[in-house]
């Protein structure tokens, strides 16, 4: 396993920087001058000074009456984009149980240079996510790496096995922002509907990822006709309608909140805007490969492009832009998935899924920006505001004075190309190598702590 990349700036002592900082211990206090702070949640861009004490934002434009100015580092900004810290909705970081692919405290490195401030990790983790001490482990070994923020999602079923439901109201009080069942089935639907209402009952956040088992067994592509030129085994768009389906009428039967983090289909889309039209509590995201890449990239058998759910078609692609830049995708997340070398080397078909991605979130997003498929407020919304509301992380997501201090300064005129520019995660499993890019995270704040500076 690789270590960061020295240029990219990153300290490699973790133990002696827990996540963020204590206030009146070893908070750092700083200045950032001159940026055009933009956050949509607040209506807010201007070119302004920003003060940062205590692990939050005391000021801005203005100091606080009580600065102490001798005793703060000061960034000058000019000409860079001060934006919210990324929220991250659907991430692996493959600690606690796959730590040969990757660990904590690499991925979150890997995070904060792609101006990420909080990951949120689904529960398929080695041992499950089902029990609080599992959550709790996560929570010290990021505070131990002391970059990003690492938030955990609580299993629904006891070790994803869809046949007994997991201590959901317990993993809620343990601190996990949200309970799902990853991409395991439930074995009856009987209990998946028990299980809705009970989250219904205790109003948990339910993430719940349609495909149907036996419509997606042995698919590794879209069911179109690259899969059959290339006799590669089909994925259909019907293994994620026909279950979405059910999960809607559930929904609307028990009332639960449902958040789908990753459509791949018109066809899905359209379901998703029939039940938002119809007033279920029902959100959705997408994945930022999803916004880019169709069926076409698989036809060089390129294992990087082996995804679940899978690329699909060129109207597909277009119609998740078109979803998100209207509002009805709500959030975009990277479904960062590293793996070992080994891991990409069989035949496409053999190849584990799965794409590293944490650092392309922020720029694949702003290159959309960039090329006129949505605006910058949008962009930065499914990026920051409405993951924040989605887990109830209150205190982040915006730029106001008393929040928490997650911010990423941006250069919005830096050229650069991945591959010249090396990754920070430990998997170098990634299809855009080669692509360029206008947009780059210079600095990184998470709770106060300058966690992530480009060198030059």
């Amino acid at each position: 396993m690789k270590d960061a990349p020295e240029n990219l700036g990153i300290d490699h002592d973790p133990v002696r920087h827990p996540e963020g900082c204590r206030p009146g211990i070893d908070c750092d206090r700083w200045v950032i001058r001159g940026a055009r702070l933009r956050d949509p949640s607040n209506g807010l861009d201007t070119s302004s000074d920003i003060y940062l004490g205590g692990g939050r934002i005391v000021g801005i434009g203005d100091a606080p009456g009580d600065w102490p100015a001798d005793t703060a580092e000061h960034v000058c900004a000019e000409g860079h984009w001060l934006i919210p810290g990324v929220i991250d909705g659907w991430a692996r970081l493959r600690e606690p149980g796959h730590e040969h692919k990757a660990t904590i405290a690499t991925e979150s490195a890997a995070a904060v240079a792609g101006g990420i401030t909080t990951v949120v990790m689904p529960p398929d983790t080695v041992p499950v996510l089902d029990t609080v001490a599992v959550a709790r482990y996560i929570k010290r070994r990021a505070q131990l790496a002391g970059r990003a923020r690492v938030v955990a999602i609580g299993a629904m079923t006891q070790q994803l096995g869809g046949e007994l439901l997991a201590e959901m109201a317990a993993l809620d009080a343990g601190g996990c922002v949200a309970i799902s069942n990853a991409h395991y089935p439930f074995q009856d639907l009987r209990l998946m509907r028990r299980a809705l209402e009970y989250a219904a009952t205790f109003d948990l956040q339910v993430l719940l990822q349609p495909l149907d088992p036996s419509l997606s067994t042995r698919g590794c592509a879209h069911d179109g006709a690259v899969a059959t030129r290339l006799g590669l085994p089909g994925l259909p768009v019907s293994a994620e309608t026909a279950p979405l389906a059910q999960l809607i009428a559930m929904i609307s039967e028990t009332g639960a909140r449902v958040h789908v983090p990753q459509l791949s289909s018109t066809a899905a889309l359209k379901l998703i805007e029939r039940a938002k039209a119809d007033g279920l509590p029902i959100t959705a995201g997408v994945s930022a490969h999803h916004l880019w890449l169709t069926e076409m990239d698989t036809d060089a058998l390129d294992p990087n492009a082996h995804v679940i759910p899978p690329l699909r078609t060129i109207r597909d692609r277009d119609a998740l832009r078109r979803g998100l830049a209207e509002g009805l995708i709500d959030t975009v997340v990277s479904d960062h998935q590293p793996h070992e070398p080994d891991a990409k080397l069989a035949p496409f078909p053999e190849t584990e899924p799965g794409i590293s991605g944490l650092e392309t979130l922020l720029p694949l997003v702003l290159k959309l920006v960039e090329e006129g498929v949505i605006g910058f407020e949008r962009a930065i919304d499914a990026l920051t505001t409405r993951p924040a509301a989605l887990f109830g992380l209150s205190d982040a997501g915006s730029i106001a004075v008393g929040q928490r201090a997650d911010l990423t300064l941006v250069d919005p005129d830096a050229m650069w190309s991945l591959g010249s520019v090396g990754l920070a995660s430990a998997g170098e499993n990634t299809p855009f190598t080669g692509w360029d890019f206008a947009h780059q995270v210079e600095t990184t704040w998470v709770n106060g702590r300058r966690v992530f500076l480009r060198e030059q």
